[in-house]
């Protein structure tokens, strides 16, 4: 087995700990949970860090339990908020907890049948019988109103300054319902020690509180820093919201941009975290970075590793090859080989004008270029642009001669116009 906290401490994966908990791992194999929220039917990169924690737990002999928070998604966590979120059906519930498993899946290993593969767990298959008045009797009485208050996740939302609506008893029991996911999953499967977020301190050691009151066993507490940004921008967001999992929401090619844009600084940091790379493979990757740092040689292999392991090698090398269309030097036939969701992500923001089908087949390139798209202003500019050779259609330069047909068209509907290097314009046929 190897020792999951120094594989974490290394790579700036661990914020809080309670005593013991190395000692405790290093006995055998132990159990724990991260939980997650299923707000959504795809995890976002947010949700990156604690599932690490997971594959890294599972990575050294260890048995990882996700837990879906089908009840706890019912009430909303207060933890980093500060406004009450809008409670869920169980229907969108169920929907969303599908999802979830299966990008859970190429994270973990759930299918095998070694003695650490991987269980998940939906706290509404425990907390759907259990009565009001049992939980009070059974698990309220054992917490106290001065424990549940002094967390910083319920002070935050007393506070005037940080929020004016005060907090509703829904969120404010919900250190106490993730107290007793802890302790049921302490009696019924043996985990001793729950993982997550920084912002989840409080609401975990409730869970190692109720244990010790209740069971007066002894379990254990961890966290990960909450992931920011050098620039002090926000980790995980793009203009377009989050930066999901799921490809339908962010595409591979837009999910392979995110990590390859990090700044020198961000890339030294996420290297460690979000691949599974050796010590010894980031410490050689930084040193080549730090020696030619316009290689971008960090941000190549985070986005690499980190694409290859959400989407699929595939869809890595779909996203190079268009990220190449519009910073390199392509081809037409590679311009032609995308899908037509990749080249409107490839384009997006780019100019576009939607022309009937006949208003651009067997038109002059010159009438294209002007008036039909309004790419150029005029026909003499038009003709004089391309006289300098700097007018290209689908990556490849044209002269006066040329006329549009449809071979020419991208996914049956798309023609690439070019001014020079960077002025691009989309017609889209109609």
């Amino acid at each position: 087995m190897k020792n999951f906290i120094q594989e974490l401490q290394w790579r700036g994966m661990i914020q809080d700990m309670m005593p013991e908990t190395e000692e405790h791992l290093l006995e055998g194999v132990r159990s724990a949970y991260v939980g997650i929220d299923p707000t959504a039917d795809s995890l976002h990169i947010g949700h990156l860090v604690g599932v690490m924690m997971l594959k890294h737990f599972q990575n050294c002999g260890h048995k990882p339990y996700a837990l879906v928070g089908g009840a706890t998604g019912m009430v909303g966590d207060p933890s980093g908020k500060s406004a009450e979120r809008n409670l869920l059906t169980n229907e969108v519930l169920e929907h969303n907890i599908a999802g979830i498993k299966k990008q859970l899946s190429k994270f973990l290993d759930f299918e095998s049948k070694a003695e650490n593969r991987a269980i998940l767990v939906n706290n509404y298959d425990w907390m759907k019988d259990f009565s009001f008045l049992n939980f009070i009797r059974d698990i309220g009485k054992h917490i106290t109103v001065n424990y549940m208050m002094a967390k910083d996740s319920v002070k935050k939302r007393f506070d005037p300054t940080e929020n004016t609506e005060g907090m509703s008893f829904t969120e404010f029991s919900y250190q106490l319902l993730q107290g007793y996911d802890f302790l049921h999953l302490y009696r019924e499967n043996g985990l001793t020690l729950q993982m997550g977020g920084s912002d989840q301190w409080g609401n975990i050691t409730t869970g190692t509180e109720l244990i010790r009151r209740i069971e007066g066993g002894k379990a254990y507490a961890m966290t990960c820093p909450l992931i920011t940004k050098a620039d002090g921008t926000k980790f995980g967001k793009s203009e377009g919201g989050n930066i999901w999992l799921d490809p339908e929401k962010t595409s591979p090619y837009k999910f392979y941009q995110y990590w390859l844009n990090t700044s020198d600084a961000d890339a030294e940091k996420y290297i460690k975290i979000f691949t599974m790379l050796t010590q010894e493979e980031v410490a050689q990757l930084t040193k080549q970075h730090q020696e030619a740092p316009h290689l971008r040689i960090l941000q190549k292999k985070l986005a690499e590793e980190i694409t290859v392991m959400v989407h699929s090698r595939e869809d890595y090398d779909n996203a190079v090859k268009a990220s190449e269309i519009l910073f390199g030097n392509s081809t037409s036939e590679s311009l032609k080989s995308l899908d037509e969701k990749t080249f409107l992500d490839v384009f997006e923001g780019v100019p576009q004008k939607e022309i009937a089908k006949e208003e651009v087949i067997g038109v002059n390139i010159v009438a294209l270029l002007s008036e039909k798209s309004g790419f150029l202003k005029s026909k003499s500019e038009a003709q004089r642009e391309l006289k300098g050779n700097a007018v290209s259609v689908n990556k490849e330069k044209v002269n006066d001669a040329f006329v549009a047909s449809e071979k020419d068209l991208i996914n049956g509907k798309f023609i690439l116009l070019q001014k020079g290097k960077k002025n691009y314009f989309v017609v889209v046929i109609v």
